[in-house]
């Protein structure tokens, strides 16, 4: 099978749908590390939707106070969370634990 040859303007219209998806990736990964929402609370609206549920957990997490690529790699391991995983491959343990790792109220 080979790939189809895009127009222009698909090729733009691609670029274009792209670029907002990057965009909206950025601003949740943003509302995190600035405190605006928490861990769970970006969990919950990348899970509501599609474009932001393709961020990678690793990500998200890196962005959370004291938390680099190190803590961020022991905490996924520690929590049975494969390191390439996306939000929405997260079965629903893995998303409670998740949870719980970073909002000590819900233990």
């Amino acid at each position: 099978m080979s790939i189809p040859t895009l127009t222009p303007e698909q090729l733009s219209a691609a670029r274009d749908r792209a670029t907002q998806a990057r965009r909206a990736r950025a601003e949740l990964k943003t509302k995190v590390r600035s405190g605006q929402i928490t861990l769970s609370e970006g969990l919950d609206e990348a899970l509501a939707d599609d474009t932001l549920s393709h961020i990678k957990v690793v990500d998200l997490l890196k962005c959370m106070p004291r938390v680099g690529d190190k803590r961020a790699a022991e905490i996924m391991e520690r929590l049975d969370i494969a390191p390439n995983r996306r939000i929405r491959g997260l079965g629903r343990h893995q998303l409670d634990d998740l949870r719980a790792e970073f909002d000590p109220a819900r233990h």
